[in-house]
């Protein structure tokens, strides 16, 4: 009896400890999972509006919801914890590297992610207002210090051609660069002033160095961004959020603020997708979780970036409409259907 006693004790302690261990002792996992969404129409937490057009132009009342979309992030993932949300499914537990690359702290990671989403911003105001017929250009929006481009460029900088070609988009940058290499010289055209009274073209040469991340291309030193010469004044409110895939609903908002009639029709309408200057629609991470809380926040229509649909129709909830967007028109033609009652695109 005592013998059985000691081993009983032993194996109460035993498990006291691995009980211990499996909840409090963290793994290197992070759990992905339904996110907080929020309506860009309306006012965030703060009471302040999400998106807030003004200016000497007609801004238009509007009507329902128009939803973005996000996915929450676990880092203090403990082992039971990792094996509770494996079972349940309702999480993806997936290794941190994942989300937290290796060399990189979860301080520099979240700063990238803000960079990003304040970039969405940037783009999707522009693409919103290119969709709304004023007129784009592209400029410099940063010059690395002790770069080629150092002293020669200036942030500010309208960006005409590169080498003799038109450029008017950061990607057509980008693209006319593709040939150059170290040493060789280029030829940016610029105009400096005001967008809407530029001053005369000028000619830049600068001389291409090699890049830092070895790829053979030559480099500048530049940050090419989008600007649109337009009297609007577009300001977005929503703090503690990061990443660049509110970028759709942002120029979606923007659109309906800045036409008549009521692009979502009274209905809530949730969403996401990456946006670039131009317009262009990119896939997501999650979308899944996204689809989860937008129709658990009463979403009936999503817009999903074409890149996603594959993914989406395979786990799409009860009652949610889905629509493929792949540019910003695309997205305004969904709204434009689903108000007058008809079916969008679907995925």
């Amino acid at each position: 009896m005592t013998r059985l006693r000691a081993t009983l004790a032993l194996g109460l302690v035993l498990a006291g400890v691995l009980g211990l261990l499996g909840a409090t002792v963290r793994v290197p996992f992070v759990a992905l999972g339904d996110g907080p969404t929020f309506d860009v129409l309306g006012a965030g937490a703060d009471g302040r509006t999400v998106v807030d057009v003004s200016g000497p132009v007609p801004v238009y009342p509007t009507t329902g919801q128009l939803r973005m979309t996000t996915v929450a992030v676990t880092t203090q993932v403990t082992l039971f914890g990792a094996m509770a949300m494996w079972a349940s499914g309702e999480e993806q537990v997936l290794p941190r590297e994942s989300v937290y690359p290796p060399g990189r702290s979860s301080e520099q990671v979240d700063q990238e992610n803000t960079r990003q989403f304040a970039q969405s911003e940037t783009d999707a105001e522009a693409a919103a207002l290119r969709y709304l017929g004023y007129p784009t250009a592209v400029q410099v929006g940063s010059v690395l210090d002790n770069s080629p481009s150092a002293g020669r460029l200036a942030p500010g900088d309208r960006i005409v051609a590169v080498d003799g070609r038109p450029v008017t988009t950061p990607q057509e940058v980008v693209d006319a660069l593709a040939p150059t290499r170290p040493g060789q010289t280029v030829t940016v055209t610029v105009q400096r002033g005001p967008l809407g009274a530029p001053g005369p073209r000028t000619d830049i040469a600068v001389v291409a160095a090699a890049r830092p991340d070895g790829d053979p291309r030559g480099f500048l030193g530049v940050t090419p961004t989008n600007v649109v010469d337009s009297p609007v004044d577009v300001r977005i409110s929503l703090g503690d959020i990061g990443g660049p895939s509110a970028g759709l609903i942002f120029a979606s908002a923007i659109v309906d603020k800045l036409t008549p009639g009521d692009l979502v029709g009274g209905r809530v309408v949730a969403g996401t997708g990456t946006i670039d200057a131009t317009g262009r629609v990119g896939d997501i991470g999650g979308i899944r979780f996204k689809m989860d809380a937008a129709r658990n926040d009463g979403a009936q229509v999503f817009l999903v970036p074409a890149g996603n649909c594959a993914e989406a129709v395979t786990g799409v909830p009860d009652g949610l409409q889905l629509a493929r967007v792949g540019t910003l028109s695309e997205g305004i033609a969904a709204l434009e259907a689903i108000r007058a009652g008809r079916a969008p695109t679907p995925c």
